[in-house]
């Protein structure tokens, strides 16, 4: 399959700019696409399939669940959810979980809360603190929230009540809490994705920590794309040794099943109440299951310790292949969320992937977006460099446009 033939979908709206390949099937972190190339799985559904495709524990744990109960709606006691929710308790060190479907309704459900903390507590126009290059979703209250002028454009107009600061300056956070009396939840990503893969610094979480807590503000930390293991510990934001009172998850919970969840501390966790949220689809059977395997794998095959050591070796090799070469500013993150940053944009890359056999993305238009599912062996490790620095050369070999 070549650009020039790309897969027919007259019926689907035209809202992605697709790759001109269909997959068909996956194993580990390989798939395979309808015209049977192999290839690298580095992206993991964007950080989505934890286990990688066809996990054998994982599969036959779905099956099971498909012959018993898919969906119930809300309703109903869902044990399941019980069962899921005290488990990222325990992780956390948080105390109650709202599931919902995806990272953007998980988002959504913070603000509400935010801003109801705010309502709660006499303020009527409670405003949110958000940060540049953030991303926290597509719908209007997210959009607005998020930093990327490219994707609010033409969705005008935007809601109110978010301040926006520059990350990793606490002193531009002290200075719009003072400005703002109306603050009522700072929010952030503890690492930007679609931003960029631009880390939260250690010592400035726990700077906002101590600025929240002074104030009684709450700490939102958004860990739809870097938690779940991805950074080598449960939560990215743990290696700070803080603690959210809101965190929004998603992504990699369910392995490819869509959960979302919203994970609270005692601060938020008595905000909603019954009636003043919900959803149809959010924490069904099916999808609870998919989270509780997804964890209970997670642990007995010592992933964290997998994504920390592996993705310090990725990013060790990628930096020694990369070492002098003009055009490499940055190879940031951590565990297996990892970018490259390069001195222009390099969308050009995702098409030449594919012919290298290596599924990787590009986000904010210059930075290689590595995050493979966290089963990612050395060896894979080492075959993703091998694949993708000669593509990163031979761009920057090219003159700057």
């Amino acid at each position: 399959m070549n650009a020039a033939q790309p897969p027919s979908e007259p019926h689907v709206m035209p809202t992605y700019g697709r790759l001109p390949v269909a997959l068909s099937h996956g194993q580990g972190c390989w798939v395979w696409d309808t015209q049977g190339r192999r290839l690298l799985d580095g992206l993991g559904g964007i950080a989505v399939n934890t286990l990688g495709h066809n996990h054998p524990r994982l599969v036959p744990a779905l099956q099971d669940q498909l012959t018993r109960l898919i969906h119930t709606s809300n309703y109903y006691h869902v044990p399941l959810q019980e069962q899921l929710a005290s488990k990222l308790c325990e992780l956390s060190g948080l105390t109650n979980v709202f599931f919902c479907n995806s990272g953007l309704e998980a988002n959504e459900a913070a603000l509400k809360i935010a801003r109801k903390f705010g309502h709660d507590r006499g303020n009527t126009a409670p405003e949110v603190l958000v940060f540049d290059g953030a991303f926290h979703g597509r719908s209007i209250a997210t959009l607005s929230a998020t930093a990327n002028p490219k994707i609010q454009a033409g969705f005008g107009p935007l809601v109110p009540g978010f301040v926006r600061v520059p990350l990793n300056d606490i002193a531009a956070v002290e200075a719009a809490i003072a400005a703002h009396p109306n603050i009522t939840a700072v929010f952030l990503e503890t690492i930007q994705g679609e931003g960029g893969i631009n880390p939260a610094r250690i010592e400035f979480l726990q700077a906002l920590r101590r600025v929240c807590d002074a104030h009684d503000l709450l700490l939102m930390l958004d860990e739809v794309q870097c938690g779940i293991g991805r950074t080598g510990k449960w939560f990215a934001h743990q290696w700070a040794g803080i603690q959210p009172d809101v965190m929004p998850l998603a992504k990699g919970l369910g392995s490819g099943v869509p959960v979302g969840a919203v994970v609270c501390g005692p601060r938020a966790a008595g905000v909603l109440k019954a009636g003043n949220h919900g959803t149809t689809f959010g924490g069904n059977p099916l999808a609870m299951r998919a989270g509780i395997e997804t964890l209970k794998i997670m642990q007995e095959d010592g992933l964290l310790d997998n994504a920390a050591s592996v993705g310090a070796a990725l990013k060790a090799g990628l930096a020694e292949a990369l070492a002098g070469v003009a055009g490499v500013v940055e190879i940031r993150g951590q565990g297996l969320m990892l970018g490259i940053e390069l001195d222009r944009p390099c969308g050009a890359l995702l098409a030449q992937g594919l012919d290298a056999g290596l599924l990787f993305s590009v986000t904010a238009e210059r930075v290689v977006r590595l995050v493979p599912p966290l089963i990612l062996s050395h060896d894979e490790a080492r075959e993703i460099v091998a694949r993708l620095v000669p593509l990163v050369k031979a761009l920057l070999a090219q003159p700057k446009p």
